[in-house]
């Protein structure tokens, strides 16, 4: 009657205009439980991603059949973070052996990629600007790790074509665009329009927007490819290489098939310390930053062993200038351990990377910085120049999977920064990522951008044991660039210190140090500002709202007060799969996207 009335008198009930317009409002007021199950669960950033992980589950495949399952499909639904013609790396937890193995599936840099090259393009700073530059590109990881998972760690029983069924599928019928995915996907129109990159468009040249299908032919037709041929064939050589190779030398890159044909991917072993003695925390090794968050653990055991924290806002300041510490640190000496700097650096300094996740190397960094519990903040390292707050590149999707026999796969997908550079192979389907930009310009650097190099690489999925008896204790990661390291302590801590079980753990406010970034190195923790996330109970209660934002800045932070949809992208998305001593599986799959964790 009266209300019909009044919001346009037509008979017809609200539909998808209506629904797509409160959806992108994002107040986060909504409340989820923890996902339970006994015989599997995925938690992602796509629930469609979620539903095609449970059903390699249900056919019998394992934890990394059903990763590489869902990792193609994140591929089709959210592409403003991810894809085939990205990097992808994962940490797997056999439950038979209660062993931990790395898969690092991140491309080297081209052979003609060097420092003498860059300067002649005028890129004179630290940074080859803009990040979409063609010669920010790097070769893909993604492609050759997903078959690599699934040939070494897969159930036996699915073949590779019958892992990516349900990414084709999708790709084929047309995925509908979820809210958070399509707020990131408008914003990043005009990089496509200007890159050509038409198959991350509809018909009418615009993003998808939230509810609307998005069907991908040419992706369809590169993962049958991928399939059929296997990565060798079937993507670093034949037409998706030469289609490749095509789209970034005309742009001005350097890319060649010899890069391509030459890439492979790599096994290291996993670098790991406790948390709090209950704990064995795993990360990758460099050139990926899982020794920032190793670190940053360590420094804030030993700040809050010599200083208990006494309320939020202490224990929050003692999180952020371990992390301080362990960005600084991690940005000098991070880089490819199979180039030739990063081994003079290492021999030179005595710092290796076990030497750097040592508890006897963060206790005495912790005595020897200056920390305060009241504060002041650290300033950060003595810079060779000055620090810069850069633009986020929060744009990485990470999930995780655990399968009935207990095995575990914490596994993370990335174009970089959103579409990467924007650029689109013809007729493949997918956009080209730019984690190129993460080299420093700086000759000497352990990260300097150099040929056949990987660079500094900010994505890291986690995973934690329980230290007295090697059980699974979650698979866990927080997507979102330099925030990685970050989300890893503070969900990891709100787990162990405060019992939160992982959907709280992920619900709680975050904060996150803005503007560091390895292609500036460590001057850019200097005086770096500290986003603080409105708490989502807080209402129109503006002390509560702004609770630890306010404790902080109270002991000398520089504060950047953030809520909104596009501003808590800053604080990333995370996923946890926790295993509990009987068995049971919780999942939490974070507010801040478009995802779910369900179990089986």
């Amino acid at each position: 009657g009266v209300l019909s009335a009044e919001m346009g008198g037509s008979d017809n009930p609200p539909s998808a205009e209506a629904w797509r317009a409160s959806a992108t409002t994002m107040d986060f007021k909504s409340r989820r439980t923890c996902a339970l199950g006994t015989k599997g669960m995925v938690a992602c950033s796509q629930s469609l991603a979620t539903a095609a992980g449970l059903e390699i589950l249900r056919k019998g495949g394992s934890a990394a059949d059903a990763a590489v399952a869902v990792t193609a499909c994140l591929n089709v639904c959210e592409p403003t973070s991810t894809g085939i013609g990205g990097d992808a790396f994962c940490l797997y937890f056999d439950a038979a052996t209660k062993k931990v193995s790395a898969v690092r599936g991140g491309g080297r840099s081209p052979a003609a990629l060097t420092l003498d090259l860059v300067r002649s393009r005028g890129h004179a700073g630290l940074e080859i600007t803009p990040s979409t530059d063609a010669l920010c590109v790097v070769v893909p990881g993604a492609p050759a790790a997903w078959e690599d998972v699934v040939a070494r760690f897969g159930s036996g029983k699915l073949t590779l074509a019958d892992v990516l069924a349900p990414a084709i599928e999708l790709a084929e019928s047309g995925p509908p665009i979820a809210p958070v995915t399509a707020q990131l996907w408008r914003a990043q129109e005009e990089l496509l329009r200007a890159s050509g990159a038409t198959c991350m468009l509809d018909a009418r040249g615009c993003a998808p927007r939230a509810g609307e299908r998005k069907p991908n032919p040419e992706l369809a037709s590169t993962f049958r490819r991928l399939a059929t041929h296997g990565a060798k064939k079937g993507f670093y050589s034949g037409p998706v290489a030469e289609a490749i190779v095509e789209a970034v030398r005309s742009r001005g890159g350097v890319l060649s098939l010899e890069d391509l044909a030459t890439h492979a991917t790599t096994f290291p072993e996993p670098i790991a310390t406790t948390f709090r003695d209950a704990v064995t925390v795993w990360e990758l090794p460099p050139p990926n930053h899982g020794v920032a968050a190793l670190l940053a653990m360590n420094a804030f055991e030993a700040f809050t062993r010599s200083s208990p924290p006494t309320d939020e806002g202490s224990n929050a300041h003692a999180a952020v200038e371990a992390m301080r510490v362990a960005f600084a640190d991690a940005m000098e000496h991070c880089g490819d351990p199979d180039h030739a700097d990063a081994r003079a650096l290492d021999f030179e300094n005595d710092r290796t990377v076990p030497a750097l996740v040592s508890k006897a190397y963060a206790e005495a960094r912790a005595a020897g910085c200056g920390f305060s519990a009241d504060g002041p903040p650290l300033p950060g390292p003595e810079p060779g120049h000055p620090g810069h707050l850069l633009r986020p590149s929060p744009d990485t999707v990470y999930f995780c999977v655990v399968d009935a026999a207990g095995n575990a796969c914490s596994f993370i997908n990335s174009n970089y920064d959103g579409f990467g550079t924007g650029i689109a192979p013809r007729g493949c389907g997918f956009t080209l990522q730019n984690r190129g930009h993460n080299f420093i310009l700086k000759e000497g650097h352990v990260n300097c951008v150099g040929p056949l190099k990987r660079p500094y690489h900010t994505i890291i999925p986690g995973l934690a044991t329980r230290t007295y008896t090697g059980d699974l204790y979650c698979a866990f990661g927080v997507m979102g660039g330099f925030m990685q390291p970050q989300g890893h302590l503070q969900v990891l801590s709100n787990m162990v210190d405060f019992g939160m079980d992982p959907q709280a753990a992920l619900d709680h406010p975050r904060w996150c140090l803005k503007g560091v970034g390895s292609e500036r190195g460590a001057g850019s923790v200097l005086d770096a500002v500290l986003g603080v996330e409105a708490a989502s109970d807080g209402g129109d209660d503006e002390p509560r709202k702004w609770a630890l934002a306010n404790a902080l800045a109270s002991r000398g932070h520089k504060v950047e007060r953030v809520e909104g949809v596009l501003g808590r992208t800053l604080f990333g998305r995370g996923q946890i799969i926790a295993r509990d001593e009987h068995g049971v599986l919780w999942g939490g799959s974070d507010p801040r996207g478009d995802g779910c964790a369900l179990g089986l």
